[in-house]
């Protein structure tokens, strides 16, 4: 039921900064006319490649030194970025929002090539399920902060390049932040409920 008035928030939000052009305003102070930049190409290249590469070197390291609760947090990231990736790609198909380059021809000007929706933002959603992810399992500084500084830095990249709105990435934020806390509870239940279920063999 939550996770369901989750989805009609995003939408209703979403529906709304449409109707406004708000977000081609910002988004036209944010994105240059003028030459690539590549220190944007390259955050926005790397975003998806560490994202997925992170739980696979998370979960090779916990198998090395045989440390099981890095695994598990492996597990839990990986299942959370493919949940966000699920997600992201049902909302993209719903609501089929062009991007806004072709939108705003000479208003918005693209940088390096892309295809698909625009809402909400993959980049950003990806980068924000992992930065939460990897936040709640390690609430640490020093792994929120970068975790977090990266995921922004994607997110601006988006705009900076032209392939996304402002509206884009705050649902990106909203839908990578969601499915990674709503994965991580769902761990957190599957756990509790098997140490119970082992509990009550222990006791027959």
């Amino acid at each position: 039921m939550k996770f369901k008035l989750f989805l009609a928030l995003l939408l209703l939000s979403a529906s709304n900064c449409f109707a406004q052009n708000w977000d081609a305003k910002l988004l036209a102070s944010i994105n240059p006319n003028g030459g690539e930049s590549g220190t944007w190409r390259f955050i926005t290249n790397s975003a998806i490649p560490i994202s997925v590469a992170t739980p696979f070197a998370m979960f090779a390291v916990g198998s090395l030194n045989h440390d099981d609760n890095l695994k598990k947090n492996a597990l839990h990231t990986g299942f959370a970025l493919l949940a966000n990736g699920l997600v992201t790609s049902g909302i993209k198909n719903t609501i089929q929002r062009q991007r806004p380059f072709l939108s705003n021809p000479g208003y918005i000007h693209l940088q390096g090539q892309t295809s698909g929706y625009s809402f909400p933002s993959g980049h950003t959603s990806t980068t924000f399920s992992l930065a939460t992810s990897l936040s709640l399992s390690y609430p640490k500084w020093y792994v929120i902060a970068p975790s977090y500084t990266f995921a922004a830095a994607t997110a601006y990249s988006r705009m900076y390049r032209g392939v996304h709105y402002p509206g884009d990435v705050l649902g990106g934020i909203i839908v990578g932040s969601g499915t990674a806390y709503l994965s991580w509870k769902l761990q957190k239940w599957f756990y509790r409920s098997n140490r119970i279920y082992a509990k009550s063999l222990q006791g027959r």
